[in-house]
């Protein structure tokens, strides 16, 4: 074999080099990305939660009939609800808005309905908005993680 045969195996420093940085360059695409899909996951995961303590509200509401909606009924809210997630902690009942463009604050883990509401707005901050209502109404807010902890509103 002649040294112009060996020259030509195998690769270069700098071809080994070009592969490395290109493979470097795709786990860095992915570990900054990875954050963000992870908090878009956990944000429809609150959405969930909201929608099924909306459904326990309906479902509570249905079999209690006549009852009114009040911190005592949250007992048998949270039975109803009890396939919530891991990302909300806990169900609580807000105070009753007396009027309209009532400011309230989601907070992060919290379900909280609250009776004789309808939503309205949010802002960013995690601010939300909300109009009196009939007795019948209700609203779910939470928190989420995208939009600078934005909150989220559920009408009934």
């Amino acid at each position: 074999m002649s040294s112009q045969q060996l020259k030509q195996k195998g690769f270069t420093i700098i071809e080994v080099v070009l592969v490395l940085a290109i493979a470097a360059l795709i786990f860095l695409m992915v570990f900054i990305a990875l954050p963000a899909l992870q908090s878009s996951q956990r944000d429809t995961a609150r959405k969930n939660d909201v929608s099924i303590v909306a459904a326990a509200v309906n479902s509570w509401s249905g079999n209690n009939r006549g009852k009114a909606l009040d911190s005592t009924a949250l007992t048998g809210i949270k039975t109803y609800a009890e396939s919530l997630s891991d990302n909300t902690t806990d169900v609580k009942m807000g105070a009753n808005p007396t009027a309209d463009d009532a400011s309230v604050t989601a907070e992060d883990g919290v379900a909280t309905i609250y009776v004789g509401a309808k939503c309205d707005s949010s802002s960013p901050d995690g601010k939300l908005t909300i109009d009196k209502g009939t007795k019948r109404q209700y609203v779910v807010v939470t928190r989420l993680e995208s939009g600078n902890g934005a909150g989220y509103c559920l009408d009934s």
